[in-house]
């Protein structure tokens, strides 16, 4: 067994430098994880922008599949998995007895949220704090006492695998947040690896018109949005999208639109527009600057609900991994590229449209 391992450390300015740390100790209540692979989450790249200025240095890297590789005593009665076991990591390490881990909502515990506070997760958490290895883009990861695991089938490729993750916040955006339903009209803002999987839990939940929303650089993921379900799909800089939607929906406009897009608040904007009397509007990405001269007015006129959403539960996660184990969905083809430890830098700036424009879904194999 190594007594060494190796990781991808992100550091200021866009560099990654990969180094090597001792193999932790492990204690009775914790254990140790070895990476099978690792997706690269679109959250990934503003982490690498901010977080090792902020933070110091880190291993990102929270879409994680391995293997137990060791475990404590009380670890083992705690969790229910045994050394061997083939799982995937939720970033949450929630504490578990405050008001949001008893009601369910354990992705907004104080003790694990990065992005309101200080709290401790995967994939987010600087190698400063013990013992470093937090992040998925490594040989092995540690397992903290209140890591949330879910079993993977040993028939799932590791690539597909990586997958969990995106796809729970799908099912948690499209079914338990919006509420998508049988015979409802969603459109899906952005054609990225959430929107993907928002689309393929509205088709799980029966909606009757899916529709999909990207620039023309996204031909290839909008013609994938179409095998995973979609019935339509609008190149805004080529089609009016308000009229086309007008048109796909009668006029009625949509039921529920779930804004994934990455860049400026303008998809904030169309949305309110998209989006019906009385319907539903969920915010699931940061923008990173404010919506210049917003009208709330229109909120009251057109009697919305508008929603921020983030993360997923763990029943999302666990119907997310019976989609993949399903083969009912093509998701072989959002895996398009994996990269070693070596290559962490190029995974990222890929993920962060400064590499290999026809990328769709990344993970890092730390052994490859």
């Amino acid at each position: 067994m190594t007594h060494t391992i190796l990781a991808a450390v992100a550091l200021p300015d866009k560099q990654v430098e990969v180094r090597s740390f001792d193999r932790p100790a492990i204690a009775h209540d914790a254990g140790l994880l070895k990476v099978e692979k690792t997706g690269v989450c679109g959250s990934d790249w503003p982490y690498f922008l901010n977080y090792p200025q902020s933070k110091g240095a880190l291993i990102l890297g929270h879409e994680t599949v391995g293997f137990v590789t060791e475990l404590g005593a009380s670890a083992a009665k705690r969790w229910g998995v045994k050394e061997g076991d083939r799982v995937a990591l939720e970033e949450y390490l929630p504490c578990g007895h405050c008001h949001f881990c008893r009601t369910g909502d354990y992705r907004l515990c104080d003790a694990t949220d990065t992005l309101v506070g200080n709290g401790v997760r995967y994939g987010s958490t600087s190698i400063s704090v013990q013992p470093s290895l937090w992040g998925g883009f490594a040989q092995y990861q540690y397992l903290h006492p209140n890591t949330v695991f879910h079993a993977v089938p040993s028939s799932v490729p590791a690539a597909l695998a990586t997958l969990a993750l995106p796809l729970g916040n799908g099912v948690e955006w499209a079914i338990f947040q919006g509420g998508a339903t049988l015979g409802m009209a969603v459109v899906v803002q952005g054609p990225g690896q959430q929107g993907l999987a928002c689309v393929v839990a509205a088709r799980e939940a029966g909606a009757s018109c899916i529709i999909v929303t990207g620039l023309a650089a996204d031909g290839p993921r909008l013609a994938l949005a179409r095998e995973m379900g979609a019935h339509h799909t609008i190149n805004i800089e080529s089609e009016d999208l308000l009229e086309t939607v007008a048109d796909h929906t009668g006029g009625l406009m949509a039921d529920l639109v779930i804004d994934c897009a990455s860049g400026g608040p303008g998809t904030i904007l169309s949305a309110l527009q998209l989006v019906r009397k009385g319907g539903r509007v969920l915010l699931c990405g940061r923008k990173g600057v404010p919506i210049p001269q917003f009208d709330s007015d229109l909120l009251f006129k057109k009697n919305l609900t508008v929603k921020g959403v983030r993360g997923h539960s763990h029943q999302a996660v666990e119907l997310g991994i019976a989609l993949i184990a399903s083969g009912k969905y093509p998701f072989e083809k959002m895996c398009t590229h994996s990269f070693g430890l070596n290559a962490v830098r190029e995974a990222l700036l890929t993920v962060g449209r400064e590499g290999d424009a026809s990328a769709m879904h990344c993970c890092v194999d730390p052994w490859g």
